[in-house]
């Protein structure tokens, strides 16, 4: 699932199709965040390997859960993890989820937003992991900057009305849909920096510059990874901390991980490359894997 509107790239920026692949989060109570994740959001549990749990829908991975007890707390002024947003295919597909997670208890609701291009809600995970919750709205009906841009905000959205409205039985029963990894948010020290990181060498677009938060994206999307210093502003190299693992990148064609390969090299960025999947961290130390679509 994509979930970009334009066509067309160049060497030197990320293609259409590209998307976001699953989050690793490092977790230390794996039974807790299991049924949160598995039950209440009702991913499916995809794999299982040793400490490592793999959960999405049809096959599609949303979230690692990688069990690392030993680890200390992340540090809410650090860099690292803001939230993971996971997009729904139908509104009645969010609403569902939404109205889950209000009903378990578990963890805890922090907002809502209309953002123009999107309709969302706000949780943290029983770990304190920043979560959304989103369904996009159709990109046709997006207001747009003269240049083509989407243009984004943030406007009231009462939960109550859009569950009332919403709400559909079947799908609280048996939820139905990808629900996948839309869009990434990271704490980072320095917004001209993850500027200059993300997008002059990774080759996202930058969407919208607001001073203390970057949005960035392929291919029209209204943005794949946000980027603020809201709590983190002048935050150094992260250590090693519960929280974000591993964020996931996918391209959609082996000459765009090619293109990637050059500019980071040309910039100096450390990778490990296996032929398939190229790994390195950002600026902050959250680590960044790209891979391509099969």
């Amino acid at each position: 699932m994509t979930h970009n509107t334009a066509a067309g790239s160049s060497e030197d920026t990320l293609a259409a199709g590209t998307r976001m692949g699953a989050v690793e989060l490092l977790i230390r109570d794996l039974d807790t965040m299991l049924t949160y994740y598995r039950d209440v959001i009702t991913l499916d549990h995809i794999a299982s390997e040793e400490t490592t749990h793999v959960l999405g829908r049809h096959g599609v991975p949303t979230v690692t859960l990688t069990h690392s007890p030993n680890l200390p707390p992340f540090d809410r002024g650090g860099a690292g993890l803001f939230h993971t947003a996971v997009v729904f295919e139908t509104r009645a597909a969010l609403a569902a989820a939404v109205a889950r997670v209000a009903q378990s208890g578990i963890g805890r609701f922090t907002g809502s937003a209309d953002h123009l291009v999107s309709e969302a809600f706000y949780f943290d995970d029983p770990e304190g992991n920043g979560v959304e919750l989103y369904f996009d709205r159709p990109s046709a009906s997006w207001s747009r900057s003269p240049d083509g841009k989407p243009l984004l905000n943030t406007l009231r959205l009462d939960p109550s009305d859009y569950l009332d409205t919403h709400i559909v039985e079947a799908e609280l029963a048996l939820p139905q849909g990808i629900a996948s990894v839309g869009h990434v948010h990271l704490q980072v020290g320095d917004i001209p920096a993850a500027k200059e990181f993300y997008v002059d060498t990774l080759g996202f677009d930058e969407v919208f510059d607001m001073g203390s938060a970057l949005f960035v994206a392929a291919g029209g999307y209204h943005h794949h990874v946000g980027l603020n210093v809201w709590n983190s502003r002048r935050a150094g190299p992260r250590a090693a901390s519960l929280g974000l693992g591993t964020m996931d990148i996918v391209l959609p064609s082996a000459d765009g991980l090619g293109a990637l390969r050059d500019r980071l090299a040309f910039r100096g960025v450390a990778a490990a490359d296996d032929g398939r999947t190229v790994r390195f961290p950002d600026p902050w130390g959250s680590q960044i894997r790209v891979t391509v679509d099969t």
